[in-house]
């Protein structure tokens, strides 16, 4: 008879935990499990994302309830002895105190990042092993799908959709219902269902960290939409940047096909569906449907004008469905449990829960699900902790690099659709992006800027020459050689690249530089007006000099000086050349004492 585990070890799996060496850990653990002859007592797992990035690598623990933190493979053997062995959790590596530990259920604990989040799309991430199909079915993974085969006509799932309110997750918000429905009524011999996971924004990682932990909830998402629609064909188009997410997700497919939830006469019944990948090459103007549609053609990915939309001519010209996987990922739950629970979660406009990933200037860098309704202080400084090291919180950016930022007065603000519309910003598809006092608003305006201009596909005019003139009246500007009249025609610009652009990337690249134009204008006055950048940020606009008193004479500085323009000797100061400097900074980056000053 096999031996039952007395402990259900389960290591984090997701991309930040392994890129820490969570695989080392894992190995150890193997290693001092047979050393301590407990190997059949303890049942070890990986998993996908836990969620708190910036405490990685971490290990939970059942039935004990241990999350352990910041882990290193010299710390495994004292916890195996001690914890495993001994019953006595190694405190100094664990999250939270005995005393404070209250609630580790689903994946949730009872500390400041955890309480405020409700997990539905990430309810089985870092709770399940990603590559064990019967984990999922334990879950009731696919039992939406049997359900809605056997009992449900696709009138009724397109009503149940619509009545949930959800709405689209990659960005646009439009409701989920309504598309399924417009594809559902397109009378055509062939349909498909296609899913979006061509995630491109900087700091985002939501749609890979459901594919790396929960892939079988978008086979099954996808699967359900296919016999609403009526499509047995669907595609799954994802970047080639994702190793690990195409890993897991083919891995799903195969099993899913073995267990009968792919392929054809699924659950005994008339409904045949099965699932295939396209890799990209990481074109962020991919995430646009029609050129997703166009890349996974074999064509180049360019979008196309619409209508007709992709509903009635979608991929090779038949009726397409096209979600992302976070929308994906909600099918199953609002089948299981009704879309009155969905729709009592969120706001009147916007419904349910949204996924974000923290990233930036901010304290728990990670992936979290909250509902919507949530307003920004509490996903920042309740959830995030705040801004680290003391610095005062600048603003936040919204919505990927086409989203916009937004200031301190507005914190308070309840997240949805409309409300962040107003703002300036975007939902996009989660990505959140703090910024502290340091940062220059001119100058991240130039860097998104500079990512939308290098991205575009270059078909039409209004993108392909509009972003690089917008960038260029940027560059101008943070360089200090601005003008008061270039801040009128950075906005006149914006509007034109707004209104006239092809694809949602040229209609949207605009958003970082209006609302720091709205909000921020003050700085970019200074820039021009006073030639000073108030976060000595754009080194055009800044003076580096050695503080006589700090220095030690080592040489650092000079030797690392790109146009050797500082000089000194052994127990004399070392000066700066300011007819030389270039104001790269590298003197002050190098510097082990401190002893150089910025001044704009």
């Amino acid at each position: 008879m096999a031996t039952v585990p007395k402990l259900d070890v389960l290591i984090c799996g997701g991309a930040s935990c392994i890129s820490n060496h969570s695989h080392d850990i894992k190995d150890k653990i193997f290693e001092e499990l047979k050393k301590n002859g407990i190997e059949d007592e303890v049942r070890v797992i990986e998993t996908g994302c836990m969620g708190p990035c910036e405490l990685g690598p971490v290990m939970l623990v059942y039935p004990d309830k241990v999350f352990y933190q910041r882990l290193k493979p010299s710390d495994i053997e004292t916890i195996v002895s001690d914890h495993f062995v001994k019953g006595r959790p190694v405190e100094e590596k664990v999250l939270v105190s005995e005393t404070t530990r209250a609630i580790i259920e689903k994946g949730q604990q009872d500390t400041d990042f955890f309480k405020k989040q409700t997990k539905v799309v990430l309810s089985n991430c870092g709770r399940i092993d990603p590559e064990n199909i019967e984990e999922y079915i334990s879950e009731n993974g696919y039992a939406a799908l049997g359900s809605v085969l056997t009992s449900s006509t696709p009138d009724e799932v397109v009503e149940t959709i619509k009545k949930s309110g959800l709405r689209g997750r990659g960005g646009g918000g439009f409701p989920t219902g309504r598309k399924w429905e417009f594809v559902k009524n397109t009378t055509n011999d062939q349909k498909y269902v296609v899913c979006n996971a061509d995630e491109g924004d900087p700091g985002a990682f939501m749609d890979r960290s459901v594919l790396e932990g929960d892939p079988h909830c978008i086979i099954e998402g996808m699967s359900i939409a296919a016999y609403t629609v009526g499509a047995n064909k669907g595609y799954v188009y994802i970047r080639a940047e994702y190793p690990l997410a195409i890993k897991r997700l083919e891995h799903a497919i195969e099993e899913a096909r073995e267990y009968g939830f792919l392929g054809e006469n699924i659950f005994e019944t008339d409904f045949s569906f099965d699932l295939e990948i396209r890799i990209g090459a990481g074109a962020f103007v991919c995430g646009e449907e029609t050129a997703l549609i166009a890349s996974i053609e074999g064509e180049r990915g360019n979008p196309r004008p619409r209508p007709p939309f992709p509903a009635i001519s979608g991929l090779w010209g038949k009726p397409t469905l096209l979600n992302n996987v976070e929308t994906y990922a909600n099918i199953r739950h609002i089948i299981l449990k009704g879309w009155e629970w969905y729709a009592s979660i969120g706001t009147e406009t916007s419904k349910g829960t949204k996924v974000f990933a923290l990233s930036g200037k901010i304290k728990n860098t990670g992936l979290i699900e909250v509902p919507m309704g949530t307003t920004l202080r509490e996903l920042i400084f309740d959830i995030g902790g705040g801004v680290p090291d003391g610095k005062k919180f600048k603003a936040v950016q919204l919505g990927g690099p086409s989203g916009g930022c937004v200031p301190e007065e507005y914190l308070d603000t309840p997240i949805d659709y409309e409300t962040l519309i107003e703002l300036g910003a975007m939902m996009g598809s989660g990505g959140v992006i703090v910024m502290d006092e340091d940062t220059c608003m001119v100058n991240t305006a130039r860097f998104f800027l500079d990512f939308t201009k290098s991205e575009s596909c270059g078909k039409c005019v209004p993108c392909r020459v509009g972003l690089v003139q917008l960038h260029a009246l940027l560059d101008k500007i943070v360089k200090g050689n601005g003008e008061l009249e270039d801040l009128d025609k950075l906005e006149k610009l914006c509007y034109s690249v707004k209104k006239t652009s092809l694809c949602g990337l040229g209609q949207t690249a605009p958003n970082p530089v209006l609302s720091t134009l709205r909000y921020f204008k003050d700085e970019y006055l200074e820039h021009i007006q006073d030639h000073r950048c108030r976060a000595k940020v754009c080194t055009n606009l800044v003076t580096y000099t050695i503080v006589e008193d700090a220095c030690r004479s080592c040489g650092i500085c000079a030797k690392n000086c790109p146009v050797d323009c500082i000089s000194g000797e052994k127990g004399v100061p070392y000066v700066i050349n300011q007819d030389i400097c270039i104001s790269c900074g590298t003197c002050y980056d190098v510097c082990p004492f401190d002893a150089i000053t910025t001044e704009s």
